[in-house]
């Protein structure tokens, strides 16, 4: 492959990630919109969100034992293509029922993109360059928090809920006509794949080094996604933002890991992906504590915190997934990849469950106990180094 065609492989797939991330983000951002429209209460609300990541994790979970069986190129134009659509029935939905079942397709079919695009990269991308792949890949997370979501939030405002949908759908039509031309045939893996859904599943659980893999993505997601759906309602209540200023966090906070992210490749590629995760679980204590202790600095000074979170907390995924990406054969990297994404989507909510346990609300609206979640997220870290030091390098 020409380095033209791999920087649009590269581009098309970023992009894949980048309106997947967006198509999941921008509900929670939505609810005062859709409670006041749909005549909903926040707990209809929060099943409408937690349905796209239960969908997701199911589909992954049965994908990982399928999802060698094809064409790379095709089984991602065809989950693409559900995609779009889940994201259009969500635009035309016109009651809850409608709305949730637009979000379990967008679910379903957004819950295995991630590790396509990721064994995409792992297949097509030699090992000594794909660190580097895949921290531009993974901007897609960057860009979702700099300009998806803010300009989800606008259209929303001027133009109503159903906007920011619409105008997902019609991205997504056009990238899956861009990727028809950017993504190549994806098929090497094709030459030995077994044929029987509990062989497929018995060849992936058997090997410990795949478990190792996936245990350190569950770790990373317990120690993140344990302190960061909190982050916005305790910086309200507890520090005091006013609720228009937590756009600036996250356009701050992403805008910093675009920068960010080709840099942690680069030093992925350059002092492998274990060391490199090693170190920026360390260096993510310290953003990790300094939100979680919820520290009334006015908002420049929480600008700054949410860079040093951003940057170092979501930029451990990128030395993770390659990592992941490499502790396996060509052969069985869909189906360890869409196991992963499982893994993650499981780990995610559990972690967002047990942390919302934990915290308490006074009778001022103000959090208590979250400074012993950053404590308990730091102990996951610590542990996902230990992990990640016995997973094996295999292709």
């Amino acid at each position: 492959m020409t380095d033209r065609r791999e920087m649009l492989l590269l581009l098309a797939l970023m992009l894949v990630m980048f309106t997947t991330i967006v198509d999941f983000m921008i509900m929670m951002p939505l609810a005062s919109y859709l409670i006041a429209d749909l005549r909903i209460s926040t707990g209809q609300f929060g099943l409408l969100v937690s349905s796209y990541s239960l969908a997701a994790g199911v589909s992954a979970l049965l994908a990982s034992s399928q999802a060698d069986r094809f064409d790379r190129r095709h089984a991602l134009l065809f989950c693409y293509a559900g995609l779009t659509v889940g994201t259009l029935l969500c635009a035309l939905a016109g009651s809850f029922a409608s709305l949730l079942a637009a979000r379990i397709v967008a679910g379903v079919f957004g819950g295995v993109l991630g590790s396509i695009t990721l064994a995409i990269v792992g297949d097509v991308i030699p090992l000594e360059r794909r660190g580097r792949a895949m921290s531009w890949v993974m901007l897609g997370f960057s860009l979702s928090a700099v300009a998806g979501v803010p300009l989800g939030l606008w259209l929303a405002a001027h133009q109503g809920w159903r906007m920011p949908f619409y105008v997902l759908a019609g991205v997504c039509a056009l990238l899956w006509l861009l990727m028809t031309r950017a993504v190549p045939p994806v098929r090497d893996h094709l030459a030995r794949t077994p044929g029987g859904w509990l062989a497929n599943y018995r060849e992936l659980l058997s090997d410990r080094n795949h478990w190792w893999a996936v245990g350190l993505t569950a770790l990373l997601m317990v120690s993140g996604f344990s302190v960061i759906p909190f982050i916005a309602p305790t910086m309200v209540a507890n520090v005091g933002l006013a609720p228009e200023q937590l756009m600036y966090i996250y356009l701050a906070g992403g805008a910093a890991t675009i920068f960010t992210r080709p840099v942690i490749g680069r030093l992925t590629d350059r002092y492998t992906p274990r060391r490199v995760v090693g170190w920026l679980i360390v260096l993510s204590f310290l953003p990790i504590v300094l939100v979680t202790q919820t520290l009334a600095v006015g908002l420049s000074g929480q600008l700054a915190i949410a860079v040093l979170f951003f940057v170092f907390v979501s930029g451990r995924f990128i030395p993770a997934t390659t990592q992941v990406t490499a502790a396996t054969r060509p052969e069985l990297r869909g189906r360890l990849m869409a196991f992963n994404s499982a893994v993650q989507n499981f780990a995610s909510g559990i972690a967002s469950l047990a942390a919302g346990m934990v915290l308490t609300q006074d009778s001022h609206g103000v959090w208590h106990r979250y400074g012993w979640v950053g404590l308990a997220s730091c102990a996951a870290g610590v542990l996902a180094i230990w992990v990640a030091g016995k997973i094996r390098t295999v292709s």
